[in-house]
């Protein structure tokens, strides 16, 4: 039986976190259907546009996400503390736009908005829906299985009911996770590279870099949503790292970590083979936490478990 996800994601608690949502079934439901020879590609757009609905809207960071045919992975902050700043038009305002009226013109999103503010205990659910990863998936899943149930002319599921989330719980568990997933269109082969991973957050990160250099030698950002916190690696070195582990070994097979490794990798992990170790381990090794032995354990024991998976792997790199 599947444990209550509260134990490890505390609702409206800081803390960072690797997400993905598979489609029903892992069908390719936001890709080319083989056995029909539709093409369901323009719904990975869908997904991007309601990421970006949903970064201005609530108190996340989202750091890196790739949304694959039949599957999305998003590597996200969550911070709620934020939301306490927000006046009750601002979270009237926000909540409007994240669950507009039916009737979408001007009139009727402000007769909304007021109403909303006007009732003090309705305010209060929806700010403390704002600083909540569970609310946060809520909202993106749900409008999307909408839509292409819409287009499918059919009802039931479109994702699978429980979303798998990670705890992340020190900044190379981050970088870690946020490289996996950036490297995801291109180890899948549906991108040649990280600048044409199309629905993918590295491509926007490059794409920004190329029309303002600056940002390269700055702290590494969200790329969506509250860009309060920044890790301590530049854009530029991260890039490099990306690029690198992206060439060092075949995803899955043994092979030889090619020895010009950038001297930023020593800043996240001194040994170019365990990062790249490290990395791999999102696709089997890591489970519900990502970091040290020690973290591990602590976690279990927080929850009143014995052991967590992926201990013995982290011990590997400890």
């Amino acid at each position: 039986m599947a444990s209550a996800r509260s134990l490890l994601v505390p609702p409206n608690s800081e803390g960072w976190y690797h997400c993905i949502q598979r489609c029903v079934r892992r069908s390719f439901l936001c890709g080319e259907d083989s056995y029909t020879g539709f093409s369901f590609e323009h719904r990975k757009s869908w997904i991007e546009d309601r990421l970006r609905v949903l970064g201005d809207c609530f108190a996340i960071s989202i750091h890196a996400y790739a949304v694959m045919s039949n599957h999305l992975h998003i590597v996200l902050q969550v911070v709620p503390d934020v939301v306490a700043a927000w006046s009750d038009e601002e979270v009237a305002a926000r909540w409007v736009r994240i669950y507009p009226p039916a009737r979408g013109d001007a009139a009727a999103v402000e007769l909304k908005r007021q109403q909303l503010a006007a009732d003090p205990g309705r305010i209060e659910v929806i700010r403390s829906r704002l600083g909540n990863l569970s609310w946060f998936m809520r909202c993106l899943a749900e409008p999307i299985a909408r839509r292409a149930n819409r287009e499918d002319g059919c009802t039931g599921r479109f994702w699978e009911g429980r979303y798998k989330c990670q705890v992340l719980c020190n900044e190379r568990a981050v970088l870690a996770a946020m490289t996996y997933v950036d490297l995801n269109p291109v180890r899948s082969g549906t991108a040649e590279g990280l600048d044409t991973s199309k629905h993918a957050g590295v491509r926007a990160r490059i794409e920004k870099a190329r029309k303002h250099p600056e940002t390269l030698a700055a702290l590494l950002r969200p790329i969506i949503g509250i860009q309060r916190s920044t890790l301590s690696i530049s854009t530029a070195d991260y890039l490099a790292i990306l690029d690198w582990t992206g060439r060092a070994a075949a995803v899955g097979k043994r092979g030889t970590i090619a020895s010009d490794a950038p001297a930023a990798l020593s800043m996240v992990d001194g040994d170019p083979e365990r990062w790249a170790l490290r990395v791999r381990g999102f696709g089997s090794a890591w489970a519900r936490v990502v970091g040290s032995a020690r973290d591990l354990r602590d976690a279990a024991e927080r929850i009143g478990q014995r052991w967590l998976k992926g201990v013995r792997f982290a011990l590997q790199l400890d």
